[in-house]
């Protein structure tokens, strides 16, 4: 007679040779489908090893105290406690470029009254530092933010003197299409900390075809963005920051055209020395909405794209080129790491609001920037008010937060709460929004899971199989270390 069990919650996923299982302290196994059959039935697997890592994860009753069970769930949950972290700050809807996925509402760079005013500047710093959170970063958007540069300055030095009251870990990040980045500009950046992101969608062609340069002058906005990043990336190991974790973060938009050239993305990337790629579906928002039909594809199309690039990105890594995708290594953090990287829009209740904010330049506050592009397409749903009226914790207690975060709590949705990846997946209310019409979303229907359960299948399918060079590089790839050489300390 097989040892009786008393089990767990726990959600399975059945593959054709396995089963992966799944609970809610994140903790995850695999059992050939005979084990699990038997497992399901309340009866120990066929050997003692696989019997005993059930009981060690808690999915046996009986074997985990209730304190420490307590304690393993709130671990995997730090943010629950947490106010909003990423504060976005649209410093103009000007930009000189005119790319054909744009989600943001850009205008002529002539168009200086849609700049975010000193004023205004300030109180949003104001409102940003009242967050519960104990750190926060201001990530300076657009349009393209530095052609408001002044601003983004004062900023800068603005919420370091506030800072000094509010006595956050502070951090800043600038989001920028490099055009506008001269020597100077790079000094002033580096020497107050602040982190550089920017759009780079592969090889040049592939890049200027969709990232069109505006005016006369024309141009390449690749041989901006590429020798910008590559000069970023000298400078910090001239300071003697380790290459692994410093460089310019650059992120490339899977259109139509890159869908057969994933090794060549990936090459570019690693030529010019970055050692992340996070690989971006196309946005349901702004422009790019428009732009579909051309730019556009299936997700599955996206998903055979993605399975390509991973498994040459592992290759690469086994030849000794360390360079990882960014989104697989916040999934294997959450499943193998131990840990939730608190990546907004993979987190259960999701970024919106309780996450992150959105500041237009005129004021007005958004649950994201998804939220403010979907007030660019003449929806106004997502504001939650403005910095000269709007009281922060009324806000936050206020109906549409509290509705954004029970939409996309996974526990309540139908369709993510029986899912094996319900501890590690995460909803966002503005895309069911603009592609569903509601913010809670209907998970049988939504390409948003269709793409997170495709990429969780492949990475499950690839650690029940791993040899031991690739279970070592995944493990790799969850290593999270502070960028310390990004923190503001708060009596500078």
């Amino acid at each position: 007679m097989p040892a009786s069990l008393d089990l767990l919650p726990f959600n399975l996923r059945r593959f054709e040779d396995f089963s992966f299982l799944s609970n809610d302290l994140g903790e995850c196994t695999f059992l050939s489908n005979d084990d699990a059959d038997r497992f399901l039935k309340g009866e120990a697997p066929c050997d003692d090893a696989t019997t005993d890592e059930l009981r060690t994860k808690a999915f046996v009753a009986g074997t985990v105290d209730n304190d420490t069970y307590a304690d393993r769930y709130w671990a995997r949950r730090p943010h629950l406690d947490q106010g909003p972290i990423l504060h976005g700050f649209v410093l103009t809807e000007r930009c000189n470029l005119g790319c054909q996925y744009c989600h943001s509402s850009v205008v002529g760079m002539d168009r200086t009254e849609t700049d975010m005013s000193p004023e205004t500047a300030e109180k949003c710093v104001d409102f940003a530092l009242q967050t519960s959170s104990g750190g926060l970063t201001i990530e300076f958007q657009g349009g393209e933010p530095m052609a408001n540069w002044p601003v983004l300055q004062h900023i800068i030095e603005y919420a370091r003197e506030r800072n000094k009251i509010a006595n956050k870990t502070l951090s800043f990040a600038v989001v920028t299409n490099m055009t506008l980045m001269d020597d100077e500009r790079l000094d002033y950046l580096i020497e107050n900390k602040v982190q550089i992101c920017t759009s780079l969608d592969g090889p040049q062609d592939l890049h200027d075809k969709v990232r069109i340069m505006r005016g006369k002058e024309g141009g390449s906005s690749w041989e901006h963005a590429s020798s910008w990043v590559r000069k970023i990336n000298e400078r910090y190991r001239d300071m003697g920051l380790e290459e692994g974790l410093y460089h310019a973060e650059a992120l490339p938009t899977i259109t139509r055209y890159s869908l057969d050239r994933a090794e060549e993305i990936v090459d570019t990337y690693v030529d010019l020395g970055c050692r992340a790629i996070f690989l971006r579906v196309l946005d349901p928002f702004g422009f790019a909405a428009i732009t579909n039909h051309t730019l556009g594809y299936d997700i599955d199309e996206f998903l055979a794209f993605y399975e390509r690039a991973l498994d040459y990105i592992i290759s690469l890594n086994k030849q000794g080129v360390q360079v990882m995708e960014r989104l697989a290594a916040i999934m294997l953090s959450k499943m193998i790491g131990g840990y939730d990287p608190n990546y907004l829009d993979l987190r259960t209740p999701g970024g919106a609001v309780v996450g992150q904010l959105a500041y237009h330049p005129d004021g007005s506050i958004y649950t994201s920037d998804e939220g403010r592009m979907v007030a660019a397409m003449g929806d106004e749903f997502f504001k939650l008010g403005h910095v000269d009226n709007t009281n922060y914790s009324e806000m936050m207690g206020g109906d549409l937060a509290r509705s954004l975060v029970l939409a996309s709590s996974n526990d309540q949705l139908p369709g993510c709460a029986s899912c094996a990846y319900k501890p590690y997946c995460g909803q966002q209310p503005e895309y069911n929004y603009v592609t569903q019409g509601s913010i809670q979303g209907r998970m049988i229907e939504s390409t948003w899971c269709r793409k997170h359960m495709g990429i969780f299948d492949m990475l499950v399918k690839r650690l029940n199989g791993a040899d031991p060079e690739t279970r070592a590089i995944f493990e790799r790839w969850t290593i999270s270390r502070p960028q310390e050489q990004f923190i503001q300390s708060a009596d500078a």
